[in-house]
């Protein structure tokens, strides 16, 4: 069976949607730099799992989230500290704080680790959250590739204002040449992922269908049915309902 196939959908799907969450399949697939391809495909089951977790609800609720203890509603063999960081990103990313980021670091997480999570959970929240739109099943996960991570880190990252370091487009070396598409500058949303190319890899390929590649210019639309001012406008009220920084 063919992923992301659309034939059955309310609405017509451009052809470049399941194209690019088909790559993003393949990449999840995958070993990474610091999570095996088994660990990356229960990342994301983990970032299902937590939108029926009890414990995600009380903290949610709760007036701090890290006043709330207990056990989070799970189905895979992730540690604990993974399995927690997944649950917060996915349910209330937005009370997230540098102090509990370090603390995962105790419990046996790194920054690269973290980063490479955090691009999975991003990239099957987007997708889920489409699929949930338009009334349709989510896409099972796909089976695991073996092989181990490659344990690549950056040589370019730095500290850079950031929880972790980053990739500053004239520290880029020749493995992560096509981050920022050729440029001398970069928004901060891109640059976030860097410490993991991939990550930023997955949001460009998101970005491409889902949203713009070239958001600086004010009239570019992309070739959507949606003009330019529609696009924010949708966007802008999307994240605020998501609480999102940006």
């Amino acid at each position: 069976m063919v992923a992301f196939n659309y034939a059955q959908a309310p609405y017509p799907i451009r052809q470049d949607m399941p194209d690019a969450y088909r790559a993003i399949w393949q990449m999840l697939s995958k070993p990474g730099n610091w999570w095996a391809a088994e660990d990356r495909l229960a990342i994301a089951t983990e970032s299902r799992n937590a939108r029926e977790c009890a414990l995600c609800a009380q903290r949610k609720a709760a007036l701090s989230p890290f006043a709330i203890d207990g056990s989070h509603r799970t189905s895979t063999n992730l540690p604990d500290v993974a399995v927690d960081a997944v649950h917060r990103l996915t349910t209330d990313p937005s009370r997230l704080t540098r102090a509990w980021l370090e603390s995962t670091y105790v419990a046996g997480m790194t920054d690269a680790k973290y980063v490479e999570l955090l691009g999975i959970v991003v990239a099957v929240i987007s997708i889920d959250a489409f699929h949930r739109a338009l009334g349709l099943p989510l896409e099972p996960l796909p089976p695991p590739q073996p092989g181990d991570p490659d344990g690549y880190r950056p040589p370019g990252a730095k500290e850079s204002g950031a929880w972790v370091p980053t990739i500053q487009p004239a520290d880029l070396t020749a493995a992560e040449a096509d981050l920022y598409g050729g440029g001398t500058r970069t928004g901060n949303v891109l640059a976030a992922m860097s410490l993991v190319p991939d990550a930023v890899r997955m949001l460009m390929t998101l970005s491409s269908v889902q949203y713009l590649i070239d958001v600086p210019d004010p009239l570019a639309n992309g070739n959507r049915a949606l003009n330019r001012p529609q696009i924010e406008l949708l966007a802008g009220r999307v994240s605020s309902l998501s609480n999102c920084f940006y």
